[in-house]
């Protein structure tokens, strides 16, 4: 198979020679950016626990619609 890749890559002009190597560096950060992704971190659940006798989950999430505008 490499020796495939190689043939075809040395028939094109060199223009498109370099088309190819950013293409295989764009695949490489994708499959790597693939690799990294991991579980999201969950330890803020029940961070609110202490406001829940004072709002609501819709007030909270006023709140915080509110605080990033």
């Amino acid at each position: 198979m490499e020796s495939i890749i190689i043939e075809k890559i040395r028939e094109l002009p060199p223009e498109l020679q370099e088309e190819v190597i950013n293409f295989i560096d764009f695949l490489r950060t994708k499959e790597s950016s693939k690799r990294k992704k991991k579980k999201p971190n969950l330890e803020w659940i029940g961070g609110l626990k202490a406001y829940r006798d004072q709002f609501t989950a819709l007030e909270l999430q006023k709140k915080a619609s509110d605080w990033r505008d």
